[in-house]
């Protein structure tokens, strides 16, 4: 899991296993036959699969989330968003391009204490699939993860509540601070926890990426039942210009995120 000694297109520094897991992810994509467009954290251009390999799916990918936490046995976890190619012609970094309303399925598989993975398709709910290679050779079935209303913003929110009104509020205990990104999010999907990643909203110059990070997790959250904004929109509205592109982004029970999004309103006219 040692350094690689190189940054990726976003700046982050690389791990030999980002690299592994990129490799990896994409030959088993192009062999699959069933895509023609791969978007990933690691590579500066979009892959564009060997037409004799090419499918009709466009798929947007971070390898390997939240790699920096390797050494510190911190979950790690793969996050994924699936379109179809909707322009006619040879596909390009362009097909991509393409909001988060249009994804067909997304996700993210988590590995840590267990492997798992969340699924969220267009035409259906959320779904968990749990591996549980001593017992059987399936993985466990949990379906239809739902979000439920909490009372209180999350511990990641009081300092943005407290910069923005002064009084504090009550946290659930939940610390997100120093979390990778597919970690809050699977707690948020849980829990039902507000999470607010990158610190958006406090430092507009660290953002998540928007085609496969902040997507596929918008994606998951509005399927459970929840909300993911950037504060002024809807995430999975939002129409990509760049397939590095970053956005802010807060996402959660539907009460809460509200709630939020009604701070930021209040205090934007400021």
């Amino acid at each position: 899991y040692g350094i690689a000694g190189s940054t990726n297109v976003t700046g982050d520094q690389v791990k030999k296993l980002d690299l592994l897991s990129n490799d990896l992810v994409i030959n088993m994509l192009k062999s699959s036959f069933s895509t023609c467009v791969i978007v990933s954290e690691e590579n500066k251009d979009a892959v564009i699969v060997e037409t004799e390999k090419q499918g009709k799916y466009i798929v947007c990918i971070d390898p390997l989330d939240g790699s920096s936490n390797i050494d510190c046995l911190v979950s790690i976890g793969t996050i994924f968003a699936i379109y179809r190619k909707m322009s006619p012609g040879e596909p390009s970094g362009k097909d991509a391009l393409q909001p988060g309303r249009n994804i067909v399925a997304a996700g993210y598989a988590l590995y840590g204490s267990a492997t798992m993975l969340v699924l969220a398709t267009s035409a259906g709910g959320v779904n968990c699939f749990m591996l549980d290679p001593p017992f059987s050779a399936q993985p466990v079935f949990v379906p239809g993860l739902a979000m439920t209303h909490v009372q209180d913003l999350a511990l990641g929110l009081v300092e943005l509540h407290e910069v923005l009104t002064g009084p504090p509020l009550k946290p659930v205990q939940v610390p997100l601070d120093g979390i990778p990104s597919l970690q809050c999010v699977d707690r948020a999907t849980q829990l039902s926890v507000v999470s607010k990643l990158a610190e958006g909203a406090l430092n507009p110059t660290v953002h998540l990426r928007l085609l496969y990070e902040c997507n596929p997790m918008a994606f998951v959250i509005e399927k459970a039942g929840g909300i993911a904004t950037t504060g002024h929109q809807a995430i999975l509205d939002i129409v990509p210009e760049d397939i590095h592109q970053r956005v802010p982004v807060v996402l959660g029970s539907p009460d809460d995120v509200k709630e939020y999004i009604e701070i930021v309103k209040k205090h934007s006219a400021k």
